[in-house]
């Protein structure tokens, strides 16, 4: 008897191991690559949409906005993703046309490993000058003079950057550009640029590693990568003159604001209005116009309409910003125009 009622959850166990592994074999694999700003929301879409669709699963492979480019250009994913829009140069090499769709916003923070975790205050002018190399010490008087109740210690600076082809660099860079000429001039805005001063590591996950590695390091980083490693990050002055914490209200402030065009490639950098976090900025999904694969294309575009609607309600736990109603709206028309 017992031998018997062995032998069945035996042979329970091994047709339902059949039962999923003709089920999963049975799955469409849509392939994607590109930014880490965005990563955290991303998984999160993915996992909650194989609840949607079972029969699609999604494979991104999280290496930075300047590969997501590379190789929706070379057609070696389904998609790409990056925080920074693609250049008309690089637009031209395309082998058809590529559509960007943005799906959230995000803050970048400046996260920094000092004594005592204190709460700081920095302007543009200061943090160019930091990553120019201009200034050296945490105890510089232009620091100070920002955070007249903080001891700051008489320490090295150790400056940490991007090493990769980055969406997030893109969005400070173009912030720095947008606030010290010295900047513009010098090193200029790009998902990579020659740094003057640093270490250089790959990712969001790297530039957080070695900021919480390093005391007295700062680095530049998306919020829930400076949350999930329990690192402090400053308020940043904005072009009204107000010292803003990143938040989600306070990037949701800088979006309203920002002026889109109708390919959708825009910037929220240094925002106007007095609650505008200024080193903002979205990120997005990149896509063929016409698809390849009919198959795979229907299915990008049944997520694509979820993400940007469904998904958004995901955002805000992860401290992303949704879309505004209206520019999901422009959006989703936008979808409708990709054809398989």
């Amino acid at each position: 008897m017992k031998l018997t009622k062995m032998f069945r959850n035996l042979l329970t166990s091994s047709l339902l191991l059949g039962i999923s592994a003709g089920g999963a074999s049975a799955q469409m694999l849509i392939n994607g690559a590109g930014a880490t700003f965005p990563y955290p929301i991303y998984s999160k879409w993915f996992d909650d949409y194989v609840k949607v669709d079972p029969s699609v699963r999604f494979n991104y492979q999280s290496i930075g906005s300047g590969g997501g480019q590379k190789q929706i250009l070379a057609q070696t994913v389904d998609f790409g993703a990056s925080d920074g829009p693609m250049s008309d140069e690089n637009l031209a090499k395309a082998p058809g046309k590529i559509l960007h769709i943005p799906t959230v916003a995000g803050a970048v923070v400046m996260t920094y490993n000092l004594p005592g975790n204190p709460k700081l205050k920095l302007d543009g002018a200061t943090i160019a000058g930091v990553y120019m190399g201009k200034i050296k010490k945490w105890n510089d008087p232009q620091i100070a003079s920002q955070n007249p109740d903080v001891q700051l210690p008489d320490q090295d600076i150790v400056v940490v950057h991007r090493s990769d082809g980055s969406g997030t660099t893109y969005i400070f860079t173009s912030y720095l550009s947008a606030v010290s000429y010295d900047w513009h001039e010098a090193v200029g805005r790009n998902t990579s640029v020659n740094w003057p001063i640093g270490l250089g590591d790959k990712g969001n996950e790297g530039v957080s590693g070695q900021v919480k590695q390093l005391t007295g390091s700062i680095g530049y980083v998306e919020l829930i990568y400076a949350l999930q490693n329990n690192l402090s990050y400053a308020d940043v002055k904005n072009a009204d003159g107000k010292y803003v914490t990143p938040s989600l209200d306070s990037v949701t402030a800088a979006m309203i604001t920002a002026k889109v065009p109708d390919d959708f490639r825009f910037s929220m950098v240094n925002a106007p209005g007095a609650g505008a976090y200024p080193i903002a900025g979205a990120t997005w999904v990149l896509v063929y116009e016409k698809q390849k694969d009919a198959a795979k294309g229907k299915k990008l575009v049944e997520f694509l309409n979820w993400a940007l609607t469904e998904g958004q309600k995901a955002a805000a736990a992860l401290d992303y910003a949704s879309l505004p109603k209206n520019l999901q709206e422009r959006v989703l028309q936008r979808i409708k125009e990709i054809q398989y």
